[in-house]
């Protein structure tokens, strides 16, 4: 829903110079995914169906904010920028299934 919502905004607000996008985070520690990071068994199951081999850092995410927020991005609208360590393209459902099994 976010994806499209992103993609209709940025087609709506485009004529008044307003630049839309969105954030596709993968895994990154939070309240959200402590039941798959919170032991070092469990990250490392995770962090080795990622490409980069790790999970996300909040420096990956500010990196990020800061580009959308500069002059750097002022050509980009209705994107969703994919900030997973590459798992867009390799994984699936499965990327918590074993760390899941890990007690």
């Amino acid at each position: 829903a976010i994806h499209h919502l992103t993609k209709i905004l940025a087609k709506e607000l485009a004529s008044e110079n307003i630049l839309v996008n969105a954030i596709a985070p993968g895994p990154f520690e939070s309240n959200m995914t402590k039941f798959a990071l919170n032991t070092s068994e469990k990250k490392k199951a995770v962090e080795k169906n990622i490409p980069l081999g790790r999970i996300g850092t909040k420096e990956d995410l500010e990196g990020l904010i800061i580009f959308l927020s500069s002059n750097a991005s002022n050509y980009i609208t209705g994107s969703i920028i994919p900030l997973d360590g590459g798992i867009h393209i390799s994984t699936g459902p499965e990327l918590f299934h074993e760390a899941k099994n890990i007690r």
